[in-house]
Formats: structure tokens, sequence, C-alpha cells
């Protein structure tokens, strides 16, 4: 391992930092667009079992590429409850608390 090695590692890493936090933005971005177009058609935009399946989507996709999956899902619950805060004004994270659904006035973007 050489110095260059290293720096070249660094900046690569500052990349996929920049790529990533794009990508994280934009998903935030799309899951409140589907709740305001949900919103819009008059349907419940709130659906935790819609994000659950999205969640475990993602982590099936984190474990056929060997990324670890409970990573996947913790980013993945923050990403919904940032566009959750987005849609009510406030800031709050992690996923919703078992057994709890929240009533906004509809509010709320089910997350994808």
């Amino acid at each position: 391992m050489s110095q260059d090695e290293l720096e070249r590692l660094r900046a690569r890493i500052r990349e996929v930092d920049r790529e990533l936090v794009r990508l994280v933005g934009e998903r935030r971005d799309l899951a409140v667009a589907v709740g305001r177009a949900k919103e819009a058609l008059g349907m419940p935009v709130l659906d935790p079992p819609q994000e659950a399946r999205v969640v475990r989507r993602a982590a099936e996709l984190a474990r056929e590429t060997g990324v670890d999956e409970e990573t996947v899902r913790d980013v993945l619950w923050r990403i919904i409850a940032s566009a959750r805060d987005a849609q009510e004004g406030q800031t709050r994270w992690g996923p919703p608390l078992p057994g709890h659904v929240e009533q906004s006035g509809g509010s709320e973007p089910e997350g994808g």
C-alpha cells in the first residue's frame, strides 16, 4: 500500500459519498412526491404495510448483493422518516413504532 494508493481510495470515497448524498436526496424527494400524489388522488397517504414492504425489498437486495442488510434497513427507515417529516414539517427519526398508526390528516408519504 502506497501513499498514492491511499489517496486514490480516499478520492473514490469522496466520489461515492457525493453520489450517495444525491441518491438519498432523490429517494426522499420521490417518497414525498408519492405522498402528495396519493393525497391529490384522495388516497390514504400513510401506509405502514407498504413502508415495511419497501424496507424488506431493500433488505433482500442487500442480501443478494452482499451488503449489510441492517444498515440498509436503517438507512431506508431514516429516509422514509425524513419524507414524513417533510410532509408534516417536523423532525423525527426511525421506523414507526410497532402497532402504532399515526393519523395526521393524510399528509404522510408511504415511502415508495
